[in-house]
């Protein structure tokens, strides 16, 4: 959608009509529709408990390409990177609770809290909100942000956070959206030795840090948002994801006819293709697309940048280990790609090595979809994006699993 569409679309909605946009060139005019009436608060919990249910109904074992773990891939170590910053600022977000907030925010390192996460809106999560934080706590919980994330990770989540209170103005849905209804969690005791984490959780951002000794798995993530753009508001002029849609565009352009054709696995895209969101901690996923081993050595490097876009939203250090990791992989690191490959067309695409999978998705209407006369096609005014660490070691399970076994500590 252009930037100035649902601005557009306010104004004539007091003439009785909307505008709905169409790809470059096609504009139509529709009776104008409104927002459908809010959830009550029984109806979301209803539909959290069943996503839940069946979300958890298995046991974690990880993503894989065949079922089974690919052992050796994360062993315990030193990397040199210090934790401290987030593990004080960790104890200074507890500290800043009550006893009841504390409470409920604390959970075991093992806990399942780690799993029930949801991108949708209407889930009910878990721990404090910055919603009923005062302003000390939420300096502390943007503190514990600031210690974990870069400054562009941190500017990406506030902007998602923003665009989520242009959503609320857009809708009126309060219960639902808004800057402050995003949840942290955290698991185990911030500590320098033992394992533990963090979790913030809200619709269209989710962030789960894994912290051992000076270790970091900052994944599962999820960073999206409908609209990317807010056209008026309080947070005019807020944008998100483009890097991530304007780099993955060019990274298919740079291509030869030769290698698209074995990257590109469908030509056209007519729904939702994100296969890792919440509840599918356990796919199984083939490598699909073109293999980097042959790519030039241009083409090669133009997917590290790529891979780094979504990785440097960690803090400098940690984010540097884990690109070392994925060096380490190229070769077995495949890009895949489905939908148009032009300025405007709606597309996914994939990167997947043994070490990282990251998926970007242009979605159909959600929360919006009232404002269109084809709900059903996808928008590029809708992007989800996941990262992803296959073989079991989301949420760092597997580093939680060697340090049980090192201890003689059963996992759960």
């Amino acid at each position: 959608m252009p930037r100035f569409a649902l601005l557009i679309s306010w104004f004539v909605a007091a003439l009785g009509l909307v505008v709905v946009f169409q790809p470059p060139g096609f504009t139509q005019l529709v009776e104008s529709p409104k927002p459908p009436p809010p959830r009550t608060h029984a109806e979301m919990l209803r539909m959290s408990q069943a996503a839940e249910k069946p979300g958890l109904a298995d046991p974690f074992r990880g993503i894989t390409t065949n079922g089974k773990i690919e052992a050796g891939l994360f062993p315990v170590r030193s990397t040199g990177v210090s934790t401290e910053p987030v593990r004080a600022a960790a104890a200074a977000f507890l500290a800043s609770l009550d006893e009841a907030q504390r409470a409920r925010t604390k959970f075991a390192v093992d806990d399942d809290e780690w799993r029930k996460w949801m991108n949708q809106s209407f889930y009910v999560r878990q721990g404090v909100s910055f919603h009923e934080m005062n302003d000390r706590q939420r300096e502390a919980a943007y503190n514990l942000m600031r210690a974990g994330l870069s400054a562009k990770g941190l500017q990406l989540t506030r902007d998602i956070m923003r665009l989520n209170e242009n959503l609320a103005e857009i809708t009126n849905h309060r219960e639902e959206h808004g800057e402050w209804r995003y949840h942290i969690t955290v698991m185990g005791e911030p500590s320098a030795t033992q394992p533990w984490g963090w979790q913030l959780d809200g619709h269209h951002a989710i962030i789960n840090y894994f912290v051992l000794g000076d270790q970091v798995v900052m994944t599962p993530t999820f960073a999206g948002s409908e609209p990317v753009f807010a056209a008026a508001g309080k947070y005019k002029g807020t944008t998100v994801l483009q890097d991530e849609q304007n780099r993955g565009l060019a990274m298919i352009n740079a291509l030869d006819p030769g290698q698209r054709g074995k990257a590109i696995l469908k030509v056209s895209k007519t729904g939702n293709e994100v296969l890792t969101e919440a509840w599918r901690d356990n796919v199984v996923l083939d490598y699909a697309g073109l293999n980097a081993k042959d790519m030039s050595t241009a083409q090669r490097q133009q997917l590290l940048d790529l891979v780094a876009l979504y990785v440097d939203n960690m803090a400098e250090g940690h984010a540097r280990v884990k690109m070392n990791d994925v060096r380490k992989h190229l070769d077995r690191t495949w890009f895949a790609w489905m939908g148009g490959t032009g300025a405007n067309e709606v597309f996914y695409y994939r990167i997947h090595s043994p070490v990282i999978l990251i998926e970007f998705d242009h979605q159909t209407p959600a929360t919006l979809r009232y404002l269109y006369a084809n709900p059903k096609q996808p928008r590029i005014d809708h992007i989800h994006t996941v990262v992803r660490t296959p073989n079991g070691n989301d949420y760092g399970k597997d580093l939680l699993r060697q340090h049980y076994q090192a201890a003689h500590v059963p996992a759960r």
